[in-house]
């Protein structure tokens, strides 16, 4: 499940627009340094349990903040986007949709 979370992941970079020609590199650069957390442990600390399903995930640049948008059924199977600070973990926005 971890790899095609993953694979969503980078597919959504492009749209959006964090991922250029070495922007791979960057995001890389950024985990290396400590800017970005792993999006497995993004996911174990939003949920240890993992009561949801992921539908798209989104690494987005607001305003100098790296954040995750998390796109999810919840387990009542609302569908909620959160977002979450790329580097601490913590969370910066959940709303229902």
């Amino acid at each position: 499940m971890i790899k095609a979370l993953i694979a969503v992941l980078l597919l959504a970079l492009p749209a959006a627009g964090i991922l250029a020609d070495d922007d791979h590199d960057r995001v890389l650069r950024w985990r290396q340094e400590g800017r970005v957390l792993p999006l497995e442990q993004i996911l174990d600390r939003f949920d240890p349990d993992r009561r949801f399903q992921v539908i798209e995930i989104e690494l987005e640049d607001e305003h100098g903040l790296l954040v995750y948008e998390i796109k999810y059924l919840d387990a009542r199977g609302r569908i909620r986007k959160t977002e979450i600070d790329a580097g601490t973990g913590e969370p910066v926005q959940d709303e229902a949709r």
